[in-house]
């Protein structure tokens, strides 16, 4: 009896264990921010292979991005160094990465 508990309680706790990875159109990118320690505002963020798709890693980058801008400054408002609208091919890269950089912004 005891095990008919345990075994269903055991399985939702595994469950619950999952990756906190965001799949972009269907793949995973490594993503990252940098932010110099004084000034956490201004960021960084990175994204790849590109290889796997431009859109995708765009998308990643944005989304480390908007973390990024949250975590360290409470607001998901970013203003990029490059214009809306911009298609992602035409986004800069450093090798096989994606390179988005930006300023977040404290409402107020």
């Amino acid at each position: 009896m005891r095990a008919c508990v345990l075994i269903p309680l055991a399985a939702m706790l595994l469950a619950s264990c999952g990756s906190d990875r965001v799949a972009f159109n269907g793949e995973f990118y490594r993503a990252n921010v940098s932010a110099p320690a004084k000034d956490r505002a201004n960021f960084t963020a990175t994204a790849g292979p590109v290889s796997k798709g431009v859109s995708g890693a765009a998308a990643a980058a944005r989304h480390e991005a908007m973390q990024h801008c949250i975590h360290f400054l409470g607001t998901s408002v970013i203003d990029y160094t490059i214009p809306e609208g911009t298609p992602p091919e035409a986004l800069p890269r450093d090798g096989d990465r994606l390179v988005l950089r930006g300023t977040c912004i404290e409402e107020g």
